[in-house]
């Protein structure tokens, strides 16, 4: 299972298992489906080369590559003559927004479940036209370009390593590759709560109001601190986090979208696109296990609010509103609520309104 939440499924292990034994597979196309990764399609090859497969792909699309859906492509390589795959993450420009962060955060699962011994090189395409052998033959030149990268390359290469050696030392598949690192997290679970930081969100769990507690990561201790711990309501959350730089946030969020009334103590991970990429890897890593410790500060149903059992994830902090987080956390608008899910209908609103009582005067 990948730090996302994503793992591989065993249909997948098997489709590959058997594309690695026939030797005539070129091509393996894989998505997302039900928060694991599933096989789609496996497309034989026609010539001796990856080029000459690469050019068919062009001209008939015979992976069928969608231009807003994002896929991943394993492809067989014809150099060197041992078996050797290239694991390519396809992510469209025009793909939606949570599309890009799903895929983006899985990609590593893959090779590393499956074997990383087995994939010799990774490429990044963000359209159809990266699909091509002008493409993979710029691909191969630029990484047997001489060093010195440049200072974005040196980042882009060391977030593609974090990504790639990420949660190491897992169970892993089928196909376990021998190649162990140390993750830049150490073992990824490792954020330490300050006494401040825990005060501060046990307050929200014990609280009555609208609130949001703020937590950055100071990277050099690996440690969650506090930025801020202010009531506020649900219009002014996109405000009260950072707008350029990833953190976590608690929101403390009584609402009507349930029957009867309820207070929800929402878990979001904010991470703006303008981000500093280290900076988004080291936040992307530690989410789930920021997620799982709340659960023992907040317990999971009290009188004054419950932990949300849905994590909230936006590159846009500004969207976060009454709409996006009713639509995130599965709760109904008008009343037509799916069975067991706890959410209102009109009536049950009307004849039961919601007086939410103002919170204690504190901020930090």
């Amino acid at each position: 299972m990948s730090i996302s939440g994503i793992g591989v499924s065993q249909q997948l292990t098997d489709a590959f298992a058997a594309a690695v034994d026939d030797k005539s597979t070129r091509f393996l196309k894989i998505s997302i489906q039900n928060e694991s990764l599933v096989h789609d399609l496996s497309i034989p090859a026609s010539g001796s080369t990856l080029a000459g497969d690469l050019e068919k792909q062009k001209d008939e699309n015979v992976l069928q590559l969608d231009d807003n859906i994002p896929a991943y492509i394993l492809a067989r390589l014809d150099e060197p003559a041992s078996d050797s795959w290239l694991a390519i993450s396809y992510v469209p420009d025009t793909a939606k927004v949570r599309d890009k962060m799903l895929y983006a955060s899985a990609r590593a699962s893959i090779t590393r479940s499956l074997g990383a011994s087995l994939f010799a090189d990774s490429l990044f395409a963000t359209s159809r036209a990266d699909f091509t052998p002008e493409a993979y033959a710029a691909h191969k030149r630029h990484m047997a370009a001489p060093k010195p990268l440049s200072a974005r390359e040196q980042e882009m290469e060391a977030v593609r390593e974090a990504e790639r050696t990420a949660g190491a030392g897992g169970s892993g598949g089928a196909y376990e590759g021998s190649r162990g690192r140390v993750n830049h997290l150490g073992t990824g679970v490792g954020l330490a709560w300050t006494s401040e930081v825990e005060e501060a969100v046990s307050d929200l769990g014990r609280g009555e109001g609208s609130a949001v507690v703020v937590i950055e990561i100071d990277p050099a201790s690996e440690t969650l601190t506090l930025k801020s711990s202010e009531e506020i309501g649900v219009e002014q959350l996109g405000s009260a986090l950072p707008a350029t730089e990833p953190c976590y946030a608690f929101f403390a969020w009584p609402h009507l979208h349930s029957a009867p009334p309820r207070r929800d103590i929402v878990f979001i991970y904010s991470c703006p696109s303008s981000s500093p990429i280290k900076h988004r890897m080291v936040y992307s890593s530690g989410a789930s296990a920021v997620f799982t410790h709340a659960k023992t500060i907040l317990p999971p149903s009290t009188s004054a609010g419950s932990l949300a059992s849905r994590k909230i994830e936006t590159s846009d902090p500004t969207e976060l509103g009454e709409a996006y987080l009713v639509a995130e956390l599965g709760l109904d608008v008008g009343g037509d609520a799916d069975p067991g899910s706890g959410a209102a209908t009109p009536r049950d609103e009307e004849k039961k309104p919601f007086a939410r009582p103002k919170g204690p005067g504190r901020k930090r």
